[in-house]
C-alpha cells in the first residue's frame, strides 16, 4: 500500500469523505508552492492534486488554462514540480500527492527518469489526461516505481470501457461529473448519483468525483455518494493574484476549511 491506499483505507474506517483540492504548481507564485501545499493540508486536504503546467491543457477550462500560462511564464517546469514535492515531504510524510497533467512533459523528461525522480521526491500517483488505456504500456516505468495511475471516467464512458477502467483503477478512480471542461457550473447530482453508485460497486479502487464542484454545498451533495470530492477551478480562481506566502495560505485555508467542515458535518 502506498500513501493513497493508506489514506483511503483510513477514510473508509472513519466513515469520512475524502477532500482532494487541485492547484496548479507554481501559481500564483513559484516561491510559495510548498507553503500552499502545507496550507491545504492544514485546512483539511486528504490528498493533494498538483497540476503540472502545460501549454495545451485540453481538458481544462479558462481558469486552469490561465493558471498554467502564468506558471509557464514564470519558468515553471516538471523538474520544479518534483523539487517542490520533495521539499513538501521534509515536513509531511503522510499526505498523498498526485500529479495531474498531460503526457508531453513526461515524455520529454523521459519515462524512466521521471518515474525514478517522482518516486524519490515522494509523488504517489499520476493522472495523465491524454493517455488512454490503449497506450498504458508507455507508463510501465511509473508503475514499476510504485506510482499509482489514476484513471478518468465520464458520463459518456461506454459500459464495456467502464468495466475496463474499473478493473485497471489504482489509488482511486476519478469520475468526471459531466462531459465538459473543468470549472463549468452545471453540476447536477441527481444525474450522477446512480452512475457513481454503479461504478463504486464495480471498481477495485475508491471513486472520487470532480469537475463542477465549487463550494461547500456542492461538495456536501457529492459526499452523499462518493468516496472523495475533487475541487479545483474555484480554488485556483480564489488563489489567483495572491502575493506572499501568508496571503496564499490564508486564501487557501479560507476557501477549503468550510468545505472540510461541510463534508464532516452529520
Amino acid at each position: 500500500m502506498n500513501r493513497i491506499d493508506r489514506r483511503f483505507a483510513a477514510l473508509k474506517a472513519a466513515g469520512r469523505t475524502g477532500l482532494i483540492p487541485f492547484v496548479t504548481a507554481g501559481d500564483p507564485s513559484p516561491q510559495d508552492a510548498v507553503a500552499l501545499m502545507h496550507a491545504l493540508v492544514e485546512a483539511g486536504a486528504d490528498v493533494i492534486e498538483l497540476g503540472v503546467p502545460f501549454s495545451d491543457p485540453m481538458a481544462d477550462g479558462p481558469v486552469i488554462q490561465h493558471a498554467s500560462e502564468r506558471a509557464i511564464a514564470k519558468g515553471v517546469g516538471l523538474g520544479d514540480v518534483l523539487h517542490w514535492v520533495g521539499e513538501f515531504r521534509l515536513r509531511d510524510t503522510d499526505t498523498p500527492v498526485v500529479l495531474m497533467g498531460y503526457l508531453n512533459p513526461i515524455e520529454m523528461y523521459g519515462y524512466a527518469r521521471f518515474a525514478e525522480a517522482a518516486a524519490r521526491a515522494g509523488v504517489d500517483g499520476v493522472l495523465i489526461v491524454d493517455c488512454p488505456l490503449e497506450e498504458a504500456a508507455v507508463l510501465a516505468p511509473l508503475r514499476a516505481a510504485g506510482l499509482r495511475r489514476i484513471m478518468l471516467a465520464a458520463p459518456t464512458t461506454a459500459p464495456a470501457r467502464m468495466a475496463q477502467l474499473c478493473g485497471a483503477a489504482e489509488g482511486f478512480l476519478y469520475y468526471v461529473s459531466f462531459a465538459g471542461i473543468t470549472g463549468a457550473a452545471r453540476l447536477s447530482t441527481t444525474d450522477i448519483a446512480a452512475r457513481v453508485a454503479g461504478i463504486r460497486a464495480e471498481a477495485r479502487a475508491p471513486v472520487a468525483v470532480g469537475f463542477g464542484v465549487r463550494d461547500a454545498a456542492s461538495a456536501k451533495a457529492i459526499a452523499g455518494f462518493a468516496d472523495a470530492v475533487v475541487i479545483g477551478s474555484a480554488l485556483v480562481e480564489r488563489l489567483a493574484g495572491a502575493t506572499g506566502a501568508g496571503e496564499v495560505a490564508t486564501r487557501a485555508r479560507g476557501f477549503l476549511a468550510p468545505i472540510r467542515a461541510a463534508l464532516d458535518a452529520p
